[in-house]
């Protein structure tokens, strides 16, 4: 405290420069090992357990906990695969009124999928199935020919339950962070679409072209465009989301019309 010669009080003493330095400097540690903490995780999940079902193992128990308080009603479109599903927080508002049901989880590769739905898949009898998934499993270099395998093997699982729902596989997407992995996620999208299209049970979802498209006109080689993606450049925003909405519900009523379960 400072005495005042014309008040006669004190006034505060102004902070110490130095404290506020030293201050911004915590701040700075703290925000350096914040994201060194992230980037720990990030390694591990990328190079330990993500690769495998059992990591999200947590995750499908959670699902089967809220479906014993309260079970789904059968006959949605049921949205099942990897985190670009999971973190679709507006799914419901935006295919509204058709009846959804999300079932995303973790980083899930295409064979997660398969390993764990006759837990999150068959039980709900949907009407429709939408799957997400390649995109972590290109990533963590698996080849296409292994994604497009692991497909078919998803497919064969539903139809040997019994379920005729019609299949849509919504295309790997073009993402910044993972684009010197597109020409493999592109050719595993290429199979795919090659199979829906030799089988009328199963149709592809192109949300991948619109994607490329909207990347300026005198950009036709780089990826799409950040502000359809969260600060990582894999996960899409909510323009991101907004261009799947379109594209996802075009396509579901160009196939299936008013069969669309509401």
């Amino acid at each position: 405290m400072t005495t005042s010669a014309d008040t006669g009080g004190t006034v505060p003493t102004p902070p110490h420069r130095g404290f506020r330095w030293q201050r911004a400097l915590g701040i700075a540690l703290a925000l350096v090992l914040l994201l060194v903490a992230g980037g720990a995780l990030y390694l591990y999940l990328s190079f330990g357990c993500a690769s495998e079902a059992s990591c999200w193992e947590g995750e499908i128990t959670a699902f089967e906990r809220r479906d014993r308080e309260a079970k789904p009603a059968p006959g949605a479109v049921l949205f099942v695969g990897s985190s670009s599903i999971r973190l679709w927080r507006t799914l419901e508002a935006d295919l509204a009124p058709v009846r959804v049901l999300n079932r995303g989880f973790g980083g899930a590769h295409m064979d997660h999928v398969v390993a764990f739905a006759p837990r999150i898949v068959t039980p709900y009898a949907p009407a429709v199935i939408a799957v997400y998934a390649g995109d972590n499993d290109i990533g963590f270099g698996k080849t296409p020919a292994r994604v497009v395998a692991d497909f078919e093997r998803f497919v064969a699982l539903v139809r040997d339950s019994g379920s005729r729902a019609p299949i849509f596989f919504l295309a790997i997407k073009p993402s910044r962070l993972r684009w010197d992995r597109w020409p493999d996620m592109a050719e595993a999208n290429r199979r795919i679409a090659a199979l829906a299209s030799a089988d009328a049970s199963l149709h592809y979802v192109d949300v991948a072209t619109p994607m490329l498209d909207a990347r300026a006109p005198d950009d036709d080689t780089g990826p799409p465009p950040s502000d359809l993606f969260l600060f990582d450049g894999l996960h899409l925003s909510s323009q991101g989301y907004a261009l799947w909405t379109r594209v996802v519900r075009a396509r579901l009523a160009e196939v299936l019309g008013d069969a669309l379960p509401r």
